[in-house]
């Protein structure tokens, strides 16, 4: 049912925690608590690092277990760096389905401010790029949650907004917020989203501005995680890889009937091709180039 009115701190939540270092198989997790050991990040040397911790569903009531395991993190000597991201999970429940569609449409006016708010670092907008009218018109249509992501390379699809998500657990899912360990910038940025949601779901008309949004939904226009720049080889990288995925896009169908790249690292005797496939599996590839053009080398096993 929409609108409805819904106290923000009676809304469920989760947050995906990213970080770098620590001995995430060794951390003790509180119950029901997860360590994604497969959502690793890149820590400063280009090595995978850390991991992806998440709680369970829980409410602003149980925010005690947030400030607990970040303190169980730090103490391992994790931390988060510039390639890791916090994001929020906020169900929608209490609207429904029916709900998408209006406050995907609120959404359009106001999500410039909320990712303003979270002052997003920019290598990182490649992660949460804006929805766009288009897809508005087309889940207008079709109500479905193909209509709700982008198209293009599989990091890109997912929103800052995220949807989709209500399609896999019942949520929308807001990815603008930097990495942080720090307890008052984690739950500074969940109460943000909790706020912004509740406004969505009551129907507000909330302000295209970062300082008057802050003001309209009651919460700091400062203090949210910091963003950090990335180091100049990894912009390298990518803007290599930008240039490579026309060129390798034959192979990765070769490879993925369907997939997308996702990501080109070199390595010692070529290239890493690694493709999405339909199923969010990875496979993986090392391509060379020769005189008749770039070729598959060897298929990697999974």
């Amino acid at each position: 049912m929409w609108p409805r009115t819904i106290e923000w701190t009676e809304l469920t939540f989760g947050v995906e925690i990213e970080f770098v270092g620590g001995a995430p198989t060794e951390l003790e997790l509180l119950p029901d608590w997860e360590m994604a050991l497969d959502e690793r990040q890149i820590d400063e040397t280009g090595e995978e690092s850390g991991s992806e911790l998440k709680p369970p569903p829980i409410r602003w009531a149980d925010r005690e277990q947030i400030r607990t395991m970040l303190r169980r993190l730090r103490e391992q000597g994790a931390l988060a760096n510039w390639s890791c991201g916090l994001h929020v999970h906020v169900g929608l429940e209490p609207w429904g389905e029916d709900a998408l569609l209006p406050m995907l449409e609120a959404a359009l006016a106001s999500q410039q401010a909320l990712e303003g708010l979270l002052r997003t670092s920019g290598h990182r907008l490649l992660f949460c790029p804006p929805v766009l009218p288009e897809m508005v018109s087309r889940f207008r249509e079709a109500p479905c949650s193909e209509a709700l992501r982008r198209t293009g390379r599989p990091q890109s699809h997912r929103c800052g907004l995220n949807f989709a998500a209500w399609y896999d657990i019942g949520t929308v899912e807001i990815r603008y917020a930097n990495g942080s360990l720090d307890e008052d910038e984690v739950l500074r940025t969940i109460e943000l989203c909790l706020r912004y949601v509740a406004a969505l779901g009551a129907g507000w008309t909330l302000p295209t501005e970062p300082p008057a949004l802050a003001e309209r939904l009651g919460v700091p226009a400062e203090g949210y995680p910091p963003p950090a720049p990335a180091p100049r080889w990894f912009q390298e990288r990518m803007w290599l890889e930008e240039m490579l995925r026309p060129i390798l896009a034959p192979l990765a169908l070769q490879l993925a009937p369907a997939g997308e790249i996702h990501h080109i690292l070199p390595v010692e005797d070529g290239l890493l091709l690694a493709v999405e496939t339909q199923d969010d599996k990875l496979d993986r590839a090392v391509v060379k180039p020769g005189p008749g053009g770039w070729r598959l080398d060897r298929v990697l096993q999974p």
